[in-house]
């Protein structure tokens, strides 16, 4: 592969801005990781995060730290480090995640290979690109440089590379906070994925966006039972078309508008931004501004429940005596309750629904010492950055560190060019980010540190 030449201005791929500088491997460490196929189909079938989490160990031994290693099952690898801080006064530390897995992706969709780790067009492409092998080698660039010239954060930082954060979690962030609970002692905060990236509203604004919430995850089976029958016959009580109408109702139905805390707050940013005023009684009117991150914001605004698949039967002229549809199923948060109520109320008495997937809703407030280090490093490297605070439709490891009582961002900073759909590179196909932006996200962790 031929590496294009770099822009005006800019350092060859892989070269360092400066000597000693932060950004300085960002992005050749994730080019090395998208080349490593981390794929999760959901039950372990997959080649699972060893490879990967053995790079990111190495890596951070070179740097003087000592990983700690561990799998929940054969092959399904998280590392975690600790990195001491220099005030000796600051016991409360700060976790840096990623998640070292990826969605599975199909190469003959692709442009370029997807664990190729391509570079054209001034960005990198693969799967993991921003979902989120990006943000690890962000963590990676920065700590290492700092550790190299002996620049400790202040506080004590544990740094946590997870698997299986894309099928919930389950071995990875929830196994580690269940199994390994020491080594996130005296951790109070942390950031990680799906926040910090730029909402361009002209050429000397661009809001970002820093995760402070996010929807719950219910994703579950539901289950009709019929009775089975030859297919001739006419069946009065075939699950087939029973569950039929049941996942017509589901998908089909509106979810009344809930404003919670965070989402009202980014709207009324926004709509400052923009110069629309914002509507509480109309929500949905700013989203057009928005371009393509209104699609995340909109799926912001009411709790969501997608059929995504079906199952019943074994032959054309069989009626079978069971169908199943699966649903993903989201709630915001404080709306756990009437979203379970409501529900039971679409559903009706003859479905069966069985939770797969469940985990909480997650929100925190906008402010705090830790907000004001990230709004400081941003507008550091970007003078027209306006920080806001934004709800997540998706789910990230936040919620099984919650559970410790740390109290998460969604913060892997991202100065995006304004034509970019940054929302379509989740779990599509053509999964990219700027080299320019991952650079600026290196310059950005290294001042956060510095002020954190």
């Amino acid at each position: 592969m031929t590496t294009p030449p770099a822009s005006p201005g800019q350092p060859p791929t892989g070269a360092s801005s400066a000597p000693g500088a932060p950004d300085a491997e960002v992005v050749d460490l994730c080019r090395d990781l998208l080349r490593i196929d981390t794929s999760n189909y959901g039950d372990s079938s997959g080649p699972g995060e060893r490879k990967a989490a053995e790079y990111v160990a190495e890596k951070l031994a070179e740097a003087g730290l000592e990983p700690v290693v561990f799998d929940s099952e054969p092959g399904r690898t998280t590392v975690v480090a600790r990195v001491e801080g220099s005030d000796p006064n600051r016991t409360d530390a700060l976790l840096m995640h990623g998640h070292l897995d990826v969605v599975p992706a199909d190469a003959s969709d692709w442009t370029h290979d997807p664990f190729s780790g391509e570079i054209t067009d001034d960005c990198l492409w693969g799967r993991g690109a921003v979902d989120m092998k990006d943000m690890d080698a962000m963590i990676l660039s920065v700590m290492r440089d700092r550790l190299r010239t002996g620049r400790r954060p202040a506080r004590p930082v544990v740094l946590a590379f997870l698997a299986d954060e894309e099928a919930g979690g389950v071995l990875g962030a929830h196994w580690a906070v269940d199994h390994r609970p020491e080594l996130f002692e005296g951790v109070t905060e942390a950031i990680s994925e799906v926040g910090g990236f730029s909402l361009t509203v002209n050429d000397d604004l661009r809001l970002y966006l820093v995760e402070t919430a996010q929807k719950g995850i219910d994703w579950m089976k539901l289950t009709v039972e019929g009775r089975a029958g030859h297919g001739s016959m006419v069946s009065s009580a075939n699950a087939v078309t029973e569950l039929a109408e049941v996942v017509a109702r589901i998908g089909r139905f509106q979810w009344p508008v809930r404003l919670t805390p965070t989402v009202r707050a980014f709207l009324e940013e926004a709509g400052d931004a923009f110069g629309v005023e914002f509507d509480p009684d109309d929500p949905e009117a700013l989203l057009g501004e928005l371009g393509n991150v209104g699609r995340i914001i909109g799926a912001t605004l009411r709790n969501s429940t997608n059929p995504t698949m079906l199952k019943a039967g074994y032959k054309h002229n069989v009626v079978p005596g069971r169908a199943e549809a699966y649903i993903d199923g989201r709630f915001l948060p404080g709306q756990e309750e009437e979203f379970a109520a409501t529900l039971d109320e679409i559903l009706g008495p003859n479905v069966k629904r069985e939770a797969l997937v469940r985990d909480i809703a997650v929100e925190t407030t906008f402010d705090g010492p830790l907000v004001d280090a990230m709004s400081a490093a941003l507008r550091a490297e970007d003078p027209g950055a306006r920080p806001v605070p934004y709800c997540l439709s998706g789910g990230t490891d936040a919620k099984a560190f919650s559970l410790l009582g740390i109290r998460n961002f969604g913060f892997s900073p991202l100065r995006l060019p304004p034509e970019l759909d940054f929302a379509g590179m989740f779990h599509g196909v053509d999964e990219r980010v700027p080299l320019d932006g991952l650079r600026f996200g290196a310059r950005v962790l290294d001042r956060f540190l510095d002020l954190a």
